[in-house]
């Protein structure tokens, strides 16, 4: 269940990006300026906007009720992990009206969910900034998806996964207290706690696109795969990403060394922020999880 849900997220998360497409498409609000141009075309019509949008909510709407009708039968719990804790929504097959009720919350939230990390890797490729034409994909999506976020300085986007992911904590966690998806934080003091390890947990999302550059740019180092433009996109944002790394000595003849320790520190920085390191004898240094549970009751 836990590939159909993905599967169908991304389905959500294509209908999204074709509705920002088609909603901003100049063609689509042109007026004609000629008589020619009022005549009826002999092609089909193109989907308008609104259909993408009413696509999504049937989407959710129906996969919500499969999900109520399956999660009993199968014993499926469906989860929502936001690195720092876990939301688990419940399901009884003799209460298909309630089940109904969590399932169809928690399709909206797991969309939003997919709808969050997709902004969170644009406004990655938007920090790091790989360079490329205007007509090169990646960078036509950044600039329609994120629109005046992309002009700003590269410390307030840095800094946008934190706030916002703090705030966007702030507004949810009363809500789903009183649904008792969560537990009851300590104090008000807890609550802000929480909130900045929400927005702490927003950064983990990166180290995905980031293994992809780095990926891409190791490879594009030995191997000529032509000139597309996404290996020149890969090579300029991996050299900004590496550049902490660019003072050690990590050359070795022909062979630079950069690129493997970058995924290296990537997905063991993240493991540790997200899981903490055992010391041994009982003792850890707490990731994000251990921390969240150190302000709830």
């Amino acid at each position: 269940m836990g590939i159909v849900d993905f599967i169908l997220n991304l389905a959500g998360l294509l209908l999204w990006v074709n509705w920002r497409a088609a909603a901003l498409d100049p063609l689509s609000r042109a007026a004609p300026a000629t008589l020619a141009g009022t005549l009826r075309r002999a092609e089909p019509r193109r989907a308008r906007p609104w259909h993408f949008l009413a696509g999504i909510g049937a989407l959710l709407l129906v996969r919500a009720f499969f999900y109520a009708n399956l999660a009993p039968a199968l014993e499926w719990t469906p989860r929502l992990d936001l690195v720092a804790t876990q939301l688990a929504f419940p399901s009884d097959l003799r209460a298909f009206g309630r089940t109904l009720g969590w399932m169809t919350l928690y399709s909206a939230l797991s969309f939003a969910l997919t709808l969050a990390v997709f902004f969170l890797w644009l406004l990655l490729f938007s920090l790091v900034g790989g360079g490329g034409p205007d007509s090169f994909f990646l960078v036509r999506l950044v600039r329609l998806h994120l629109g005046r976020v992309e002009r700003w300085p590269g410390w307030a986007k840095l800094l946008l996964p934190l706030v916002g992911g703090a705030l966007l904590w702030l507004g949810m966690s009363g809500p789903l207290v009183a649904l008792g998806l969560l537990p009851q934080p300590g104090s008000w003091w807890a609550r802000l706690g929480q909130a900045g390890l929400m927005g702490l947990s927003a950064y983990t999302a990166w180290k995905y696109p980031l293994a992809l550059l780095l990926g891409l740019h190791l490879l594009g180092s030995y191997v000529y795969f032509g000139p597309h433009p996404i290996w020149r996109y890969a090579h300029e944002a991996a050299r900004r990403v590496l550049r902490p790394l660019a003072a050690l000595p990590l050359r070795v003849a022909k062979m630079d060394l950069a690129p493997v320790l970058g995924l290296a520190l990537i997905f063991l920085v993240m493991r540790l922020v997200e899981e903490g390191l055992p010391l041994g004898a009982g003792y850890r240094v707490p990731g994000l999880a251990d921390c969240f549970r150190m302000t709830t009751r």
